[in-house]
């Protein structure tokens, strides 16, 4: 099984520039995973000149990015701040593409307080379905993900109740944007996991391996340590010959510590579910 890690307990250390993306593969390699995960949030800028070094760095440590994360807002009540957020969006989409980033994962938007249910699935599903063109053109892969809430909003996701997430995903299917599950989001809204997963996995790309403290509250702990049911879904998962990327979610604020102890943990689960 392929793992990569999204450091969420590094976030503001490589955000303030005190850790490089360099310094982030070489720490994954260093303790055995097979790529890395990245928020748009650590690129420092588009120019040519850091970005061809960026490229030199990744290709010299021997470690891929597998996957970055973003946070368009499609939700937003403003026609032109909906404009801008796909507009942001496809820039991303155009620099995963010259990094070779493989998965670009995406959001429906915030739960603004004025957005009711009905518009809000509709504009996250036109927005997505928009997204997907850009991204098929660049040979990117859009992830959608039932999402909780990102330190970079204001609100929670307009999808984090899996209700409305499947609205969302039935209506953005056959746009070629597939799922990234998160295992730990629908514990934290107060519901078993498995479900949601046997609903979406035709679709699943990648499986963010998160964990909580108690179900019904967004409290991120150390993989292995929280009430999400890990040891069965990488049950089902195995049953169902998954055989793609286990990209860890790691929110304990522990540091590398605590990175390496998840990754132990989702390995020895995984090898004996």
């Amino acid at each position: 099984m392929k793992m990569s890690c999204l450091p969420v307990s590094l976030f503001e250390e490589m955000i303030n520039g005190n850790m490089s993306i360099k310094q982030w593969a070489n720490a994954a390699k260093g303790i055995g995973l097979d790529g890395i995960d990245v928020s748009m949030a650590f690129f420092k800028s588009h120019t040519p000149s850091y970005l061809s070094t960026l490229k030199a760095d990744i290709h010299q440590v021997g470690m891929p990015i597998v996957m970055a994360t973003t946070y368009p807002d499609f939700t937003h009540p403003e026609a032109l701040q909906r404009k801008r957020e796909m507009d942001y969006l496809k820039r991303d989409i155009a620099l995963c593409s010259e990094l070779n980033i493989s998965f670009l994962r995406v959001l429906a938007g915030q739960a603004h307080p004025q957005m009711g249910r009905e518009q809000g699935t509709a504009l996250a599903i036109q927005g997505l379905r928009e997204s997907a063109q850009t991204a098929d053109e660049y040979g990117v892969k859009l992830l959608y993900e039932n999402h909780a809430k990102p330190g970079a909003w204001h609100h929670t996701d307009f999808s984090y109740p899996p209700e409305i997430f499947l609205d969302i995903y039935e209506g953005i299917m056959n746009t070629g944007i597939g799922i990234n599950f998160d295992t730990g989001n629908p514990v934290a809204f107060g519901v078993n996991p498995l479900p949601l997963l046997k609903t979406v996995l035709p679709d699943v790309e990648t499986i963010h391996v998160s964990d909580m403290k108690q179900y019904g509250t967004f409290e991120p702990t150390l993989i292995g340590t929280g009430v999400v049911p890990l040891k069965e879904i990488f049950t089902y998962l195995k049953a169902n010959r998954y055989d793609k990327w286990l990209c860890i979610e790691e929110a304990s604020f522990t540091g590398m510590a605590g990175i390496q102890k998840a990754v132990d943990c989702v390995r020895e689960t995984w090898q004996h579910a």
